[in-house]
């Protein structure tokens, strides 16, 4: 028996890498298997996973619903700090390892397991993000990460490996790529994608319309902010759960969200990810309109440098960090003052805004910044101020053509 383990808690979804390795632990390590599948929202697949979690020698199955958690404490949190990954990526798959991490380790407690398990690559992000979370939750917890471990170097050897414990492989040549879904978004990557000057193939995308074939009509929406989190649609109050699945639906149907960008993952290679985010797509657009009202120049222009930072920090699996977490301090204080809404345009892919207001900490001044006669701002007050700004660039224009530039 290696290390001693005798259970472990695995990060479960039912596709051919977790099922393989289900049976891999079972027999390398001669422990029991709890199969623990988090429902972030990636649908019908969640209770297909436990019943073939059992079928193949799990000794127990266990779903657990955390939608509410991961929209509410993780995907929220992400739009209020405004975070992209260089410039692109609205971290989907970023944002759901963490919240999937504190499930397995709860389990892992609950059931007393010696080790949490996943099938993460050595080659990708994934196995950081969830192993750093766990070791902040539980610093002692054991992690098996079989992609590591084993001898298996491809597909072929994987599906080898199931014919031989009679388990279903759940692929087809119509899917040559892998897929990875939750409420936030859909990501494809791997097979077919992995040439960059590739197009996706036909058919691939399942959340959003091809933006070809959206409605020829457009589509007004109008989303609300408090504190800087989404609360409306429409003017009608929504929990998050079901305002991000809305928002999905509106979204997708006009082809809102898609991205096909070349990354620079945590480990040290690019690599291809497309992407499809229809609902995130148009919060990110409203809150920064409801906030080019609400927030001061200054505050904005440092919130800006810091949401990269920010962003690197969930890419890289430093949610529970004590970095990440000062700095989403400084964004929520932020957000006290972003209440309002933004009213959209949706049309074949493309999210514009057409309108924003604020209900409080309002800082657009239409008396001041009117081009008609005002009694606010005094124009002769520039003449100073540019001369001012400009004594750097004289000065050193001057002392450029003294030197016979």
């Amino acid at each position: 028996m290696k290390r001693g383990i005798k259970k472990v808690v695995l990060a479960y979804s039912g596709g051919l890498d977790t099922s393989i390795i289900l049976r891999w632990i079972i027999e390398e390590y001669e422990a029991e298997v709890v199969a623990y599948t988090a429902d972030v929202g990636q649908g019908a697949e969640v209770e297909e996973a436990h019943e073939k979690a059992l079928s193949t020698g799990a000794v127990e199955a266990i779903t657990e619903d955390l939608k509410e958690e991961f929209v509410e404490d993780f995907v929220f949190p992400a739009v209020r700090s405004s975070a992209l990954y260089e410039g692109y990526y609205l971290m989907g798959t970023s944002l759901a390892r963490p919240v999937i991490s504190k499930g397995l380790v709860r389990v892992a407690l609950e059931t007393g397991a010696d080790a949490i398990a996943h099938g993460s690559t050595g080659k990708g992000n994934d196995q950081v993000r969830f192993e750093l979370s766990a070791y902040a939750l539980k610093p002692d917890i054991k992690v098996i990460a079989p992609w590591r471990e084993w001898d298996m170097q491809g597909r072929a050897d994987l599906e080898a490996y199931a014919k031989r414990y009679d388990i279903p492989v759940p692929t087809s040549p119509a899917m040559p790529y892998s897929m990875d879904a939750n409420l936030l978004h859909i990501s494809y990557e791997g097979g077919v994608l992995e040439d960059p000057w590739a197009t996706p193939p036909p058919g691939m995308f399942r959340m959003t319309t091809d933006p070809e074939y959206a409605p020829d009509l457009s589509e007004v929406i109008t989303v609300g902010f408090r504190s800087g989190n989404p609360v409306s649609v429409n003017g009608v109050e929504m929990a998050p759960v079901e305002l991000l699945t809305l928002l999905n639906e509106i979204g997708g149907r006009h082809g809102v969200g898609r991205v096909d960008i070349v990354e620079n993952r945590f480990v040290g290679m690019k690599s291809r990810g497309v992407y499809e985010t229809p609902g995130g797509t148009i919060l990110y657009h409203a809150h920064r309109a409801v906030e080019s009202l609400t927030l001061d120049r200054e505050v904005t222009h440092l919130r800006d440098e810091l949401s990269n930072r920010y962003a690197e920090m969930v890419y890289n699996g430093f949610w529970y960090s004590p970095e990440r977490e000062a700095l989403q301090a400084f964004m929520d204080d932020v957000q006290t003052r972003v209440n309002g809404e933004a009213r959209l345009r949706l049309y074949k892919g493309q999210v514009v805004v057409e309108g924003r207001r604020s209900t409080s900490h309002d800082l657009y001044d239409e008396a001041t910044v009117t081009f008609e006669a005002d009694e606010v701002y005094d124009q002769s007050d520039a003449d100073g101020f540019i001369r001012l700004q400009s004594l750097r660039l004289r000065t050193f224009a001057e002392t450029r053509m003294g030197e016979g530039e």
